[in-house]
């Protein structure tokens, strides 16, 4: 086992027996005479205690040196939308009762189950990538399928519905901005929830779910947690899964009410700026569209405060951003790309996601986990639909080694 897969387990491990115990990362370091960050860094797998700690670690967590060291969990785990996505490549959104010119039609896989799990195996074909959620039992559901086993995503977790038909999305772009509208059918979606999944018997270390808001069943109240969501990511922890949400941008007034439940039990939260602002109540920009960074802070703070357990991550066209559980506030801007370079931005925040992702479990720093997944969506952006743009890591690595970024 390599040594960042070693930290990331024994992480895990501490992460999810210390949260058995009821303790706080505080607590925990104040038994260990260390300091909060120090916790802190080991839990997102950044170091693992010294040799000598492991005695009082496994006596104040209740197990056993060897237990706290080992894991058999391994891979990610991509859970809950499965889309089709019919694009069509428009010369500008009109406005009401008049018309725009269609340049192109075309379908592709789209959700983020498909988005973020095929982008995740072109990354590192090495790493285990299993789906989760549902589709109808119609041509498109079928179409979803073969496309994720052709990309070596395992589709076992992913159940067909005989009483809905697969989700699917208009997806118009502008031609020349790359900018998009979506019209969506909920379908099979609709129906996911935690009765189709064996919590017990997952063997990923990391699970990611979304979109919150795209999944009616997970979206309903729960009267204990206030979602069946937050219900369902609170399980996933109980057995050591390291969890991660995304949401979707809303115009309803409900967002807050389903995203924030969800955040007490979730160990990464990806937004954009828009959605994370949805939680806050802030503005993003200023009155002349300007990126403003001290609000995206504040409602990263105020998001964290949620319950969130390791990172806050919000991206926006102009950079990416990081609040990690010590308090830690990492920016980086966006890559400069040239002006005939982006062919369509379907799937960009799901790429984005997507590199957040593999980074978190490869164990790399936060400001290399915002460069590796402005990489991975400036890949994305390459190419019209949702995944065939994605390159694998040692590209996406040498991309952002020698790529120019924009200041804000």
């Amino acid at each position: 086992m390599a040594k960042e897969d070693t930290e990331l387990n024994i992480g895990a491990n501490i992460s999810q027996l210390r949260k058995k115990q009821g303790m706080t990362q505080r607590q925990l370091a104040d038994a260990l005479c260390v300091s909060n960050k120090t916790v802190s860094k080991w839990e997102r797998g950044a170091g693992y205690p010294e040799i000598t700690q492991f005695f009082s670690l496994s006596r104040i967590l209740g197990t056993t040196i060897d237990a706290l060291m080992m894991s058999e969990r391994c891979g990610i785990t991509v859970a809950g939308c499965l889309v089709e996505d019919r694009i069509k490549l428009i010369n500008s959104y009109p406005k009401m009762n008049m018309q725009s010119k269609i340049y192109a039609v075309s379908h592709a896989v789209g959700g983020n189950v498909p988005n973020v799990s095929i982008d995740l195996a072109k990354i590192d074909r090495n790493l285990k990538v299993n789906a989760m959620g549902r589709v109808g039992n119609d041509l498109n559901g079928r179409y979803l399928l073969d496309e994720l086993r052709k990309n070596g995503v395992d589709v076992n977790g992913v159940i067909v519905s005989e009483t809905a038909g697969t989700a699917f999305t208009e997806v118009m772009t502008v031609k020349k901005t790359g900018e998009r509208t979506f019209f969506h059918y909920s379908g099979a979606n609709a129906e996911f929830s935690p009765e189709d999944v064996n919590v017990s018997a997952l063997d990923c270390r990391m699970i990611h779910v979304a979109y919150i808001l795209m999944l009616d069943s997970m979206d309903a109240e729960d009267p204990v947690y206030g979602t069946v969501m937050a219900r369902f990511l609170k399980d996933l922890q109980s057995v050591g899964i390291l969890t991660s949400i995304d949401v979707v941008s809303d115009s309803g007034e409900l967002f807050a009410e389903k995203v924030i439940p969800a955040l007490r039990y979730t160990d990464n939260a990806f937004m954009n700026e828009i959605e994370a602002c949805g939680v806050s109540g802030l503005s993003p920009r200023d009155e002349n569209g300007k990126i403003l960074v001290q609000n995206i802070k504040k409602t990263m703070e105020i998001v964290m405060a949620e319950g969130v357990g390791q990172r806050v991550i919000v991206h926006c066209p102009e950079a990416g951003f990081c609040l990690n559980r010590s308090g830690e506030f990492t920016v980086v801007p966006s890559v400069i790309l040239p002006d005939d370079y982006i062919k369509g931005s379907v799937g960009a925040g799901d790429a984005f996601c997507a590199g957040c992702l593999y980074g978190i479990y490869k164990g790399f720093d936060d400001k290399t986990i915002l460069e590796f997944a402005s990489g991975a969506a400036c890949c994305n952006l390459s190419a019209v639909d949702s995944v065939s743009g994605m390159r694998d890591k040692d590209y996406i690595l040498n991309f952002i080694s020698e790529c120019r970024r924009t200041k804000i």
